[in-house]
């Protein structure tokens, strides 16, 4: 599904300027199963640069027209199983009968570098990272409705009956937990959600906490005396 962005201001380019060096920012993302999160993950991130998107490891088997190390790392059970004994999750959970985790060191590497993360979990996972980073920004997207949900669910035509009933049921289970987010957006039409989501991402990094801001002392606080003064303390 291809998105409409004529209407949406020009986002920045380039890398992030030297005034705006800081440890990376983890965004985390929420929503039930056919809420279209995947779809405005890939937007966002196409409009937004240095953010990566983090691939999570799952023990399910692919849908039509995903690949291995695009959409997941499509892993068998054993395997995943080893990394968790070698404690290489972030997080994992178990979620409609398949295990998901996000391996820990690409996305602390990612951060450590300076580049914002994009991490598109579920609420288990979610709430799991929370507690290990707890500066996260931490975003839920709710659907419009529950029978719009149903509908997009049986167009997807990618799980059976039986497993949509499911995916519903446990819809009230993950709204539920919308008080433990930052950030609420309803993806009722495509566009608009999108240039919410990218509206948080762009406040959040201007937050004043998250910039190193030695760059406005150097041009705006300190005198002129002051700076000779340090040349001449540090020749």
């Amino acid at each position: 599904m291809s998105v409409t962005t004529e209407n949406l201001a020009p986002l920045p380019s380039g890398p992030v300027r030297s005034s705006m060096r800081r440890q990376g920012i983890l965004f985390i993302i929420s929503a039930p199963s056919g809420t279209g999160k995947t779809t405005l993950c890939k937007q966002v991130v196409a409009n937004i640069p240095d953010l990566w998107h983090s691939i999570s490891c799952t023990t399910r088997k692919p849908r039509p027209g995903e690949e291995h190390g695009r959409e997941y790392f499509f892993t068998e059970e054993a395997t995943f199983q080893g990394m968790i004994d070698r404690h290489e999750f972030a997080e994992w959970a178990r979620v409609y009968g398949h295990l998901y985790g996000t391996p820990r060191k690409s996305l602390t590497d990612k951060l450590d570098q300076g580049i914002d993360v994009l991490l598109e979990i579920d609420v288990q996972g979610a709430l799991q990272v929370k507690k290990k980073f707890d500066d996260a920004v931490s975003i839920f997207i709710v659907p419009p409705s529950m029978t719009a949900l149903r509908t997009r669910l049986q167009a997807r035509a990618s799980d059976s009956s039986e497993e949509i009933q499911r995916r519903l049921q446990k819809v009230t289970e993950e709204v539920w937990h919308y008080r433990e987010y930052a950030y609420i957006v309803r993806n009722d039409d495509l566009g608009r959600s999108l240039r919410e989501l990218e509206n948080i991402f762009l406040a959040e990094r201007l937050k004043t906490a998250r910039m190193d801001t030695a760059w406005i002392e150097a041009n705006f606080l300190l005198t002129d005396e002051s700076k000779s003064g340090d040349r001449r303390d540090h020749p």
